[in-house]
């Protein structure tokens, strides 16, 4: 975990409950990470797998689609979505006074993907205000 993030308090705890709520009840998630911008794992709920390495991965995604929205001036970069055979990586930015944090969801072939984004959307903007 980060050891310089200033996170308001109640936060850490805020996400993981969230976190466990979103995999336990939006079928086929297999993984629900909150991270810093750079990488480190603040709370997670996964079936299976490594928050860390999942927050690592994230946190350059994040990165390209900020670096693609930029360059295409399409403003503040939001979320990226990569598509493959077997389900789905959807990756959304927290933009907070205090720290910048991504939400990354990992799904099998059985979520459906606009609940799945409608959730993370809404996971999204929970912790952006608290």
């Amino acid at each position: 975990m980060s050891t310089n993030l200033n996170l308001a308090p109640g936060v850490k705890e805020i996400a993981s409950r969230e976190a466990e709520l979103f995999l336990n009840e939006v079928n086929g998630v297999t993984a629900v990470v909150v991270a810093s911008i750079d990488g480190f794992d603040i709370a997670a709920a996964m079936k299976h797998g490594d928050a860390a390495r999942v927050a690592a991965m994230a946190s350059s995604i994040s990165a390209i689609g900020s670096v693609v929205s930029q360059e295409a001036n399409l403003g503040r970069s939001k979320s990226v979505t990569i598509n493959t055979e077997s389900g789905f990586a959807m990756v959304y930015a927290v933009h907070r006074t205090d720290a910048e944090l991504i939400v990354n969801v990992i799904a099998d072939g059985n979520a459906i993907l606009a609940q799945v984004a409608y959730r993370a959307a809404e996971f999204s903007r929970t912790l952006a205000n608290i």
